[in-house]
């Protein structure tokens, strides 16, 4: 919900008050303010996608690797709905592994590949210790840990032609 309240202007000296017939009130110059505490929208993230080109095999990544779990599985023709949450979320946002088999999508996705783009970002507590932890399940990082101000970042490749990035504001 938005609150807003009338704030009257500083006055310059100007015309007085006009009336209009019937009406009650006397026009002033004002502006709103919204209180930015109270301006809270009802938004909230529920799914987003990564282009993946084997769904199976993306499935295996993402739940026996990076550790997040199943949550739908709905088969829709060839491909399915398939998405993951995080286990410390499980109503959270979900994570929805899309077959990439639209034409627009390979390109994009070779694109953003080719030049380091990561096609989602992920976040941890600390970028190091979950660097050592993949790199241990043999997950494949493109990019070390590395401090870009106020963030330690990290890009991992998650063999369905996607890099992903995990970040720690510290």
């Amino acid at each position: 919900m938005v609150t807003c309240r009338r704030k009257l202007l500083p006055r310059d000296p100007a015309p007085p008050p006009r009336r209009v017939e019937g009406e009650t009130s006397v026009i002033t110059r004002a502006t709103i303010v919204i209180d930015e505490k109270e301006a809270e929208t009802n938004l909230r993230i529920h799914i987003t996608s990564v282009f993946v080109d084997d769904q199976d095999k993306a499935l295996r990544f993402y739940t026996e690797k990076l550790g997040f779990e199943k949550n739908n599985d709905v088969p829709l023709g060839d491909a399915r709905w398939l998405t993951v949450v995080s286990p410390q979320q499980p109503d959270g946002p979900e994570l929805l592994l899309e077959p990439d088999g639209h034409r627009a999508v390979r390109p994009y996705k070779e694109a953003l590949f080719a030049d380091g783009i990561p096609a989602a970002s992920f976040a941890v507590t600390d970028v190091g210790a979950e660097v050592e932890r993949l790199r241990a399940a043999g997950v494949t990082f493109v990019q070390e840990p590395t401090r870009t101000g106020p963030v330690m970042t990290a890009v991992l490749d998650d063999t369905c032609g996607n890099l992903i990035q995990l970040v720690a504001w510290e």
